[in-house]
């Protein structure tokens, strides 16, 4: 497994901008596939988004044209850059990473949190 640490998170009013990041410890970064996802109160963890090893990306349908995920393999770092937040952002954010073998992300940071106010 890869040793995941995120920073960046805080609060910020709707429609602000937020950057975080995640860097990765332990394996080969440039193998694993990197993703973000959240947990809001009282809801099930989802997706967000997900950077390929090969740098392709996915996003789900609540961040398209508002976030973007990018890495760095010279830093072992993926970012989650967000812009245009919404109040509805507001969960605590995870960094994920999954061998490029693997069907599953089976690496997780601890979390950050992004509050969103109104």
């Amino acid at each position: 497994q890869v040793a995941l640490v995120e920073f960046g998170g805080g609060t910020v009013q709707a429609g602000g901008s937020l950057r975080l990041s995640c860097v990765a410890s332990g394996r080969t970064f440039s193998n694993y596939d990197m993703g973000w996802f959240r947990q809001a109160p009282g809801k099930e963890r989802e997706f967000v988004a997900s950077i390929m090893w090969s740098g392709g990306s996915t996003y789900a349908d609540s961040g398209k044209g508002r976030f973007t995920i990018s890495r760095d393999n010279a830093k072992n770092m993926v970012s989650l850059q967000m812009s245009s937040l919404k109040p509805e952002d507001t969960a605590v954010y995870y960094c994920a990473a999954r061998h490029y073998i693997d069907p599953v992300f089976g690496s997780w940071g601890q979390g950050t949190q992004v509050t969103v106010s109104s």
